[in-house]
């Protein structure tokens, strides 16, 4: 395994643990990846991972799903609904409108550290990541970036060197990724996409740990962050193999 990334000091990436989709309690109106799940996390303490996909009109805008239908009120995937179209749609739950990631750049104004990941519909589209590190390019607070896609965070290193960046992994073992080539499965899985995406760290599936590739890139001095941890005794036996947790459903300490 041959990658040079810049070596970076990364502890603030894994200072605090991080509020996956910020610190949502959908029962009290609180949805995941909204202003009010955010608000929660700065105010706990907490760093925040989100999510970002592409509308219609070429806007990154803070969602997880590459589809609407789980989340707010109506069907379609959110690339077919422009900015202002989805920001009128309701969420099921909560009082909260659909988030640009510039509205949240605005809302956290580098209170707390984000760890923003890149959303892929696996067709090789680097809209989403320009636009991405475009509205990120003024941003002073601290953040980073990562993706499941290597080929996403090839792209960061590529055109915003500097840029902290990460690679999202698991096992590969999912159903999930049936529907992708054998090459693309392997790259995944074996990180040989290591030499074009030279991330500073990893996040990882914590119920994967502990996995060799994973351990060497951390024995290197790379951190490792793991999701999605809900309970302290999932967190004491994730972090014998990562430094920090993505977390939901329970307040660490």
């Amino acid at each position: 395994m041959r990658f040079t990334p810049q070596m970076r000091d990364l502890k603030w990436l894994v200072e605090k643990p991080i509020a996956h989709r910020g610190l949502h309690t959908e029962s009290k109106g609180i949805v995941e990846n909204c202003e009010s799940a955010f608000a929660a996390a700065i105010k706990h303490g907490y760093s925040i991972e989100c999510d970002i996909e592409l509308t219609k009109d070429g806007e990154a805008v803070v969602f997880h799903d590459d589809n609407i239908d789980r989340v707010l009120d109506g069907q379609g995937m959110v690339n077919t609904f422009t900015t202002k179209e989805l920001k009128a749609k309701k969420y099921r739950q909560g009082k909260d409108s659909v988030q640009t990631l510039a509205e949240l750049l605005e809302q956290v104004a580098g209170r707390t550290t984000l760890i923003i990941e890149i959303k892929s519909l696996w067709d090789e589209d680097m809209t989403l990541t320009h636009r991405a590190l475009d509205v990120l390019a003024d941003y002073n607070g601290p953040f980073a970036l990562m993706s499941f896609d290597p080929h996403l965070i090839a792209c960061v290193a590529e055109r915003s060197p500097a840029t902290v960046r990460g690679i999202t992994a698991d096992r590969v073992t999912d159903p999930y990724y049936n529907t992708m080539s054998v090459s693309r499965r392997f790259e995944m899985q074996s990180f040989s996409h290591l030499p074009h995406t030279k991330p500073h760290f990893i996040s990882f599936d914590a119920n994967g740990l502990p996995f060799a590739v994973v351990n060497e890139i951390r024995d290197r001095g790379h951190p490792v962050i793991c999701w999605t941890i809900r309970s302290p005794e999932q967190a004491a036996q994730a972090l014998r193999y990562s430094d920090q947790i993505t977390f939901e459903n329970y307040h660490p300490a």
